[in-house]
């Protein structure tokens, strides 16, 4: 039995679907929601996507339990029911503070008053969405990686109002739920992963935005410089070209704006996101 028995995720894209599915496939039942029926018919897809993702990774000896988990997933547009019962709830929607502010400010009057509240931001410091939840000491950001059953970090990271019981307890349901909790011991933007990997992914958007060498040349030098399995292209077709531009467009740095409209006129607009649509900088059906 985990920490917490009934878990609400929301926001039902790549991150929430899969957020959504580890805990699942941990014997809890969860509620999924997001805002409208076609982001509800999307998600049911990129479920049946998580199976076969899933099983094509742990072996087709999972593959009942993988369908199992999934069952376990109900979904919801409606706010309030989403969250009536709910111990938990993880927030994974777009990297826009704004909007967390808004749906923190819903959920501070939806959820019961036990609830704990957790954001999946990947930029964004919790102190600066707490006083909207009306629950400071109940909220802190539990911080998961893309393809979270395999890259299986959750990063934990508190404000000076976090409940340290509280804290604890997300810490032992990251364990429960199969991830490797990392603890922060203060607020740090980006946390441990990010803090390392945005750099990274910024040197290689700017070589390419300069125009010393394409993605795929990138790509290859550091594969082979390094031993690294996959490149900065590679990883931002992985964690979606929607997030990375969502990220970048939100920063003051004229070179992140500029990579934002790059991913907008070469690869948004034409739909390639990433492995999600099968297709960003590479080609995946």
């Amino acid at each position: 039995m985990t920490t917490f028995s009934n878990v609400t995720v929301l926001g039902a894209g790549v991150l929430g679907a899969q957020i959504a599915f580890q805990i699942a496939n941990h014997g809890v039942a969860v509620n999924s929601y997001d805002v409208d029926d076609d982001a509800i018919a999307a998600a049911r897809g990129r479920l049946t996507s998580l199976v076969e993702q899933y099983t094509g990774d742990v072996g087709e000896a999972h593959r009942a339990a993988a369908q199992t988990a999934a069952g376990r997933i109900s979904f919801f547009t409606d706010l309030a029911a989403a969250v009536a019962d709910a111990d938990l709830v993880i927030e994974a929607v777009p990297e826009n503070l704004e909007l967390k502010r808004d749906i923190y400010a819903r959920l501070a009057v939806a959820a019961p008053p036990h609830t704990v509240f957790a954001t999946n931001s990947s930029t964004l410091l919790p102190s600066q969405i707490m006083d909207s939840t009306g629950r400071p000491d109940r909220f802190l950001a539990l911080h998961f990686a893309n393809h979270i059953w395999r890259q299986n970090t959750a990063e934990i990271m508190g404000t000076d109002q976090t409940s340290p019981e509280v804290f604890q307890r997300v810490v032992a349901f990251a364990e429960d739920i199969g991830m490797v909790p990392i603890p922060l011991h203060k607020e740090q933007p980006g946390y441990v992963l990010n803090s390392l990997l945005v750099p990274f992914l910024a040197a290689g958007a700017g070589l390419v935005l300069t125009g010393v060498a394409d993605p795929e040349t990138v790509d290859k030098t550091w594969r082979i410089g390094t031993g690294a399995p996959a490149g900065p292209f590679q990883i931002f077709d992985v964690v979606g070209l929607r997030t990375a531009h969502a990220i970048s467009a939100a920063s003051d740095d004229p070179g992140s704006r500029m990579w934002a409209d790059y991913l907008e006129a070469n690869y948004i607009s034409q739909g390639k996101l990433g492995v999600e649509s099968g297709e960003g900088f590479y080609k995946y059906r």
